[in-house]
């Protein structure tokens, strides 16, 4: 057969196909290959890929792929955990070892200037060595994050390519056609060039750590409105619709309205209310927390939705403590109304918060990997398609161009004002959480994080000389600036205090 297809695709689980027919859609001819080759013959038979014709062709080998390849070639890995070449010295790390295989694979195959594109959720860190390692053999290599599940797969998703520089112009027109697309005239699209190397996959990265936040906020906010204001899964609903029609106007906002109007169609009852509270993870939000870590960035809003999903897991622990440790319960005795609107507000501040320090940890990140990222670029990327899409990264990306070198998104007069008109809101209700009884970590960290940013000194200098007293790790003077550092012997210095 002729060599007539402009990409092919390995890897027919949920994304991988779903990528496929928004390509063909967009009026791109697609190969597609899978480990398992009967799975080509089944996503081939469907339906809806019969009426493609000739513009969407199997392979039953990676060399039969290649073959039908248009150079320069084009090959797209959306390869899962349980796709992983069987061996047991890679059991421990089987999707890491399954793209490095295929990769090695597919190089003899390949020819200078063709690209190797990785779509999945990939570690930067491998990214960064993939892309060194593909460039070093005369061929390309891009890791791009993909953002919008199944149905932005379909229909549209926010796509964060780096990797090789030079393989951007090759990918650009598909990779735009295919994205979600934002804007007056819905037309401009939530993908463009990241950075170099690793960089689109640890934007990507950041952005599911954000979503981590996101769900978590929104999930104490439920929590409030049902057990502090006594709320009805119809109230809940239409708070929920109410606050997304305003300043929240969101997609997981959205889907969180419309999950307290779905009913059980075998028991009759709520299906959230159904659902066992032990919330599962990919890993994603992990990695943002510990890279933070490394930077020393306060990235504390993902570790804390990162911990929130941990203690839940422990459902058997808690009911057990539930009946042996006491605390306060209630409902709050105020106005209703209004106390639901100083939910509002507390989560709108403590989003705001959760996306600034992402931003934070992206800037550290790009100046430590040497990544030039457009941050309010990135914004844009994030404001169709994806699971955090919302009206207001709009103005995140009005932020940016008023100052490239804005240091912090509170800094910003538009999110200066939004927290300062929700600061007391706020505050009583994480005072109230307490007082009922409420766990809001989340809600609580933000507002933590806010006041010491705020705070032009903190205890540390206490801190410095507990280290300076048993470790001799020396301190700073403020007032002797630029000189030091300076060390003390605090037992020999120690008195007793005048009576």
């Amino acid at each position: 057969m002729t060599a007539t297809y402009d990409i092919g695709l390995m890897g027919l689980a949920v994304m991988g196909q779903n990528l496929v027919l928004n390509m063909v859609d967009h009026g791109y001819r697609v190969a597609v290959f899978n480990r398992t080759t009967a799975k080509v013959d089944e996503f081939l038979a469907q339906k809806e890929c019969q009426s493609k014709g000739d513009k969407l062709v199997g392979a039953h080998s990676l060399k039969e792929l290649v073959s039908k390849l248009k150079r320069p070639r084009q090959v797209m890995l959306m390869i899962q955990s349980k796709d992983a070449v069987p061996a047991p010295e890679i059991a421990l790390y089987p999707k890491v070892a399954a793209i490095d295989a295929v990769i090695e694979e597919l190089l003899p195959l390949l020819e200078p200037g063709d690209v190797i594109i990785d779509g999945g959720n990939t570690h930067f860190r491998d990214t960064e060595r993939r892309t060194k390692f593909v460039e070093s053999k005369g061929l390309l290599f891009i890791g791009t994050g993909v953002s919008g599940g199944e149905e932005g797969a379909r229909k549209g998703p926010s796509i964060m390519p780096g990797g090789s520089e030079k393989a951007w112009p090759l990918v650009k027109d598909i990779f735009q056609s295919i994205s979600a697309k934002v804007g007056p005239n819905k037309d401009i699209p939530c993908c463009e060039w990241v950075g170099p190397r690793g960089a689109g996959h640890y934007v990507k990265m950041v952005h599911n750590g954000i979503e981590y936040g996101d769900m978590q906020l929104i999930c104490e906010a439920y929590w409030m409105l049902k057990n502090a204001l006594e709320f009805s899964n119809e109230q809940i609903y239409e708070t929920f619709a109410e606050w997304n029609r305003g300043e929240l106007d969101s997609y997981l906002i959205e889907i969180t309205r419309d999950i307290f109007s779905v009913k059980d169609k075998e028991t009759g009852k709520y299906l959230v209310d159904l659902i066992l509270d032990t919330a599962g993870a990919k890993g994603t939000g992990k990695w943002m927390s510990q890279l933070a870590l490394d930077l020393g960035v306060p990235s504390m809003l993902v570790t804390e939705a990162v911990y929130a999903r941990c203690l839940s897991s422990m459902k058997d622990a808690r009911v057990r403590a539930s009946n042996i440790l006491p605390g306060p319960s209630g409902v709050y005795k105020g106005d209703k109304k209004e106390f639901a609107e100083q939910i509002r507000q507390a989560l709108y501040a403590s989003k705001i918060c959760s996306y600034a320090q992402g931003y934070v940890q992206m800037q550290a990140a790009g100046k430590e990997h040497d990544w030039p990222l457009q941050h309010g670029s990135i914004a844009m990327l994030w404001r169709g398609g994806c699971i955090i899409r919302a009206v207001f990264l709009e103005r995140i990306k009005e932020a940016f161009d008023a100052d490239p070198n804005l240091e912090n998104l509170l800094l910003a007069p538009y999110f200066q004002k939004i927290v300062e008109t929700a600061q007391q809101p706020w505050r009583n209700v994480v005072k109230t959480a307490i007082e009922l009884g409420i766990p809001v970590p989340a809600f609580s960290m933000a507002l933590a994080y806010y006041d010491s940013y705020r705070s032009a000194t903190l205890p540390a200098n206490l801190m410095q000389a507990q280290r300076d007293y048993f470790g001799a790790h020396t301190y700073h003077r403020t007032d002797k600036p630029g000189e030091g550092p300076f060390h003390t012997d605090w037992i020999a210095m120690r008195t007793e205090p005048q009576s």
